[in-house]
This record gives C-alpha cells, sequence and structure tokens, in this order.
C-alpha cells in the first residue's frame, strides 16, 4: 500500500473517483487582443469546460501556457478555478521550473485553495535519477499540497527512482508523456497499490487503449477543452468496449488531428486555442513563443473539427 499522508490520500480518492467518470479537463488561458490576461472571459470559458462533467481539472498547464504566465496572472486563474470548481471536482494546478520557483508557485497555489499540483518537467537540463527525485523531496518539503510528478522531455524515471518518489508521504502520482509502453509497464509494476498513474501523451486518446493495457486508463484531453462532446464521447466508447465509435473517431478525426499538429512546433497548445476560437470560446491567442496557424492550418482545423463533431451527432442520434 501507499504511505501517503492522511491528507494526500483524501485528494487521491478523490482523483480515482473523478478519473472513473471523466476524462480530465486541462483548460486554456484566456487573453486578451492585447496579449493580457482576462480573467472574466477565463471565468465564462471555465463554467462551460466544468459543465461537461470532466473527472477533474489542471488549471495553468501545458495547454494553459503555465510558462507564459507571471506569478500574479498564475495566482488569478487558480483562484478562479478553485471558485468555479467550487469543491465539485479536484483543482491540480501546474507548477514547475526548478525546486525554487516550483515551491513558489506551490505556495501561490496552495494559497488559492488548489487540492494538489502537477510539477511539470524542469527547464533544460539533464539530470540523473538522484537529482529527479531531490527535486521532488525539495517540493514537497515546502508545500503541504499532494503532488503529481510529471515524466516528460528531460524527466524520466527508473523503477527505482519511481519507487522512491513514491516513498514521499504527498506525492500521490505519476503523469506519463513519453508513450514508452515498456518502460511504463515496469514503472506500474515498481509502484506501491493505491499510487496514480495517469497517460499524459500529446493527445492521449490515440494511445488510450494501449495505455489501458499496461494498467494506466486515465488520460488527459486536450480535445475536452475546444469539444468537450468529442472528448465525453471518445471516453464513454472508451468505457463501454465500443470499438466502433472508437475506431471512427480516431480514424477521422483524432489522427487527422494529430497530422496537422505535427506539422509545427507548438501546435499542440496553438491548434487547441484555434479549435476553442472556431467554436466561439473566449480564449484569444497563444502567448509567445507559441504562434497560431495561418489561414490554411485553420481551414483544415475547421474541417477536422466538423467532422469530429457530425461523427458525436451520429453516436447520439437513436435509431430508428
Amino acid at each position: 500500500m501507499t504511505g501517503f499522508s492522511v491528507e494526500a490520500e483524501a485528494v487521491a480518492q478523490r482523483l480515482r473517483d473523478g478519473m472513473a467518470g471523466g476524462v480530465l479537463s486541462f483548460p486554456l488561458t484566456s487573453f486578451r487582443e492585447d496579449g493580457d490576461l482576462d480573467p472574466e472571459a477565463y471565468r465564462a470559458y471555465l463554467t462551460d469546460q466544468l459543465a461537461a462533467g470532466p473527472g477533474a481539472v489542471f488549471p495553468a498547464c501545458g495547454t494553459g501556457e503555465f510558462s507564459a504566465l507571471d506569478e500574479d496572472e498564475y495566482r488569478t486563474v487558480i483562484e478562479i478555478t478553485v471558485e468555479v470548481a467550487d469543491g465539485r471536482l479536484p483543482v491540480v494546478a501546474g507548477i514547475g521550473y526548478g525546486w525554487a520557483q516550483a515551491r513558489r508557485f506551490a505556495k501561490i497555489a496552495e494559497e488559492a485553495g488548489a487540492d494538489a499540483a502537477l510539477v511539470l518537467p524542469h527547464y533544460l537540463v539533464e539530470a540523473p535519477q538522484d537529482g529527479l527525485v531531490e527535486q521532488l523531496r525539495r517540493i514537497a518539503a515546502g508545500t503541504r499540497l499532494p503532488l503529481i510528478a510529471y515524466q516528460r522531455g528531460p524527466v524520466a524515471f527508473t523503477p527505482e527512482g519511481l519507487r522512491r518518489i513514491a516513498g514521499i508521504p504527498t506525492v500521490i502520482g505519476l503523469k506519463d508523456g513519453h508513450c514508452d509502453l515498456d518502460r511504463l509497464q515496469r514503472l506500474t509494476l515498481a509502484a506501491p497499490d493505491g499510487f496514480l498513474f495517469f497517460n499524459g501523451a500529446a493527445t492521449a486518446e490515440i494511445q488510450a487503449r494501449a495505455y489501458a493495457t499496461v494498467g494506466v486508463p486515465a488520460y488527459s484531453s486536450a480535445v475536452h477543452a475546444f469539444a468537450p462532446e468529442i472528448a465525453s464521447a471518445f471516453f464513454t466508447a472508451l468505457r463501454d468496449g465500443d470499438e466502433t465509435t472508437l475506431t471512427d473517431l480516431l480514424r477521422d478525426f483524432y489522427i487527422p488531428l494529430v497530422e496537422l499538429r505535427d506539422r509545427v512546433p507548438g501546435y499542440a497548445v496553438s491548434l487547441v486555442k484555434a479549435a476553442a476560437r472556431l467554436r466561439g470560446l473566449p480564449v484569444g491567442a497563444v502567448r509567445a513563443p507559441l504562434t497560431d496557424p495561418g489561414p490554411a492550418d485553420l481551414a483544415e482545423l475547421e474541417r477536422i473539427l466538423d467532422a469530429g463533431l457530425h461523427l458525436v451527432e451520429a453516436v447520439r442520434r437513436p435509431a430508428r
């Protein structure tokens, strides 16, 4: 069994319950035309997001352009998220950079009322397992918030490293973005019972069936940020074993979306924001160094989005 603290176990259980009933929402952050944060637009957008029934909400993470926010903006985003969530589902705030800065963001998230924090990969440097473990220990020493580690880019845990971070009483889980199922299977087998795992692939639905086979059914959904009805239809089909709907959505929506995403660095976020704008959602443009898609890619994105929405409508339409 895990050695979670009492408070951490309570949050972990809320996340388990939420993951069983819905995808994990990673909302966009709303900016005005001049690039400033738009708190009221974010509040309106987030209200719609949560009305779709995600299992948990992760504000100011990668999709929310964490690295583009200053500390005051970050505080505003977390405070609004906590207010809109109103205790109905867990709020897991993104934190990151080196451990000293991550602790500053954790303190802000804690003061704003977040339930836990997702530790985004640190900046640039490669590090050995001892350093990766120490990074989490130092962050944990500076906050009461339960922590979820995110392995992606320069962060990759070995089974022994995973056992060591799982021994930190407030580290409750691991989000994986490497998509190496051999490595991930070894990690799940090394973890204590009750330790949480999340599929954090760039477009997680593509990998969802494969991740589930190694014991990681929960996943984050960038698609939920602009088309929660598509994300929810996929989640329901996966849960119910509806292979026809899964295949149709993968072939006609998710794979074309990924092929478009892979054309330009940063499209994993900027395409999501562009799709949200196509749907009239008040999110604004991305901040530099990300760039918005040009007219041709935007037109293709609109075609892909329309195809996904039509598929969902067909699934919802009762048989005659």
